[in-house]
């Protein structure tokens, strides 16, 4: 058995390009954790400030629909991150479980839009949500209870507009994103992102709404046979109309969501 620190490691529960996630057992304070360990592989310090900022950003957010960051560290010359452990999934594998209805889902996603408002308050943009990036709690409620992880990819608002030049205080905490960068999950990326130009909170908007365009009608609204051409769609494209029996409230709210130009979109909690 595995430990690093004071937690027990118990299985993997996942592995993406940042490194490996694994469920634990905090045994200080006795309850489930989930830690994430920054790979080897990618352990340049580019990767180690981008996963030390994601510890900083994460652990900055108190919101009831996003995932709780406990600790931070570096142990044997790794880093990891301590959360909260989310038992249920993710949100692929609760739309996978059988056809949700619209009431289903905006039920179990107002909280998240809520959570995605809180962190563009704190000035942090995700950039990129998806289903993978939503964990379901099944213990909380019957139906499930869904919170945002994984700010991997977030980047601070920049200060500058919030602070003078000659304040001794402020501080950029990244260089700014160079355009012509693309950076996020190809299918649930915004037009900005798709075209590498700089993202705000709107792309957020925008990626939120993939997601609920893609829960309501069980596929995402731009595709293509190659990851070329989907970007293409995100960009030029138009998705196919909602099925009718989705209410025009939450149908505005997924349009909007969708829409090209970033100044039309809207936050996802103002219509609901």
């Amino acid at each position: 058995m595995r430990t690093i620190g004071h937690y027990e490691i118990l299985d993997k529960l996942g592995e993406g390009g940042m490194g490996q996630v694994y469920r634990a057992h905090d045994t200080k304070l006795n309850r489930p954790v989930a830690v994430k360990l920054l790979s080897a592989d990618v352990a340049d310090p580019a990767a180690r400030r981008r996963f030390q900022r994601e510890a900083q950003m994460a652990s900055s957010l108190n919101h009831p629909h996003i995932v709780t960051v406990h600790d931070a560290g570096e142990w044997e010359g790794l880093q990891y991150l301590v959360t909260e452990f989310v038992d249920g999934g993710t949100l692929k594998d609760w739309a996978a479980g059988r056809r949700r209805t619209w009431q289903e889902i905006v039920e179990l996603l107002l909280g998240v839009a809520d959570g995605i408002a809180a962190a563009h308050s704190a000035g942090i943009t995700h950039r990129d949500i998806k289903p993978a990036n939503i964990l379901i709690n099944i213990l909380i409620t019957k139906s499930g209870y869904a919170k945002l992880a994984d700010f991997g990819l977030a980047k601070l608002v920049e200060q500058a507009a919030r602070a003078a030049p000659d304040d001794p205080t402020r501080t950029l905490t990244e260089a700014p994103t160079r355009a012509g960068i693309v950076v996020g999950t190809i299918a649930y990326m915004s037009p900005e992102q798709a075209s590498g130009q700089p993202v705000d909170s709107r792309s957020d908007v925008f990626s939120f709404g993939v997601v609920l365009y893609e829960l309501l009608t069980g596929r995402k609204p731009f595709a293509g046979k190659t990851d070329l051409e989907v970007l293409q769609a995100i960009i030029h494209g138009a998705p196919q109309p909602l099925p009718e029996g989705v209410p025009p409230t939450v149908r505005i709210v997924v349009e909007k969501s969708l829409e090209k130009d970033p100044w039309t979109a809207i936050s996802p909690c103002e219509k609901w």
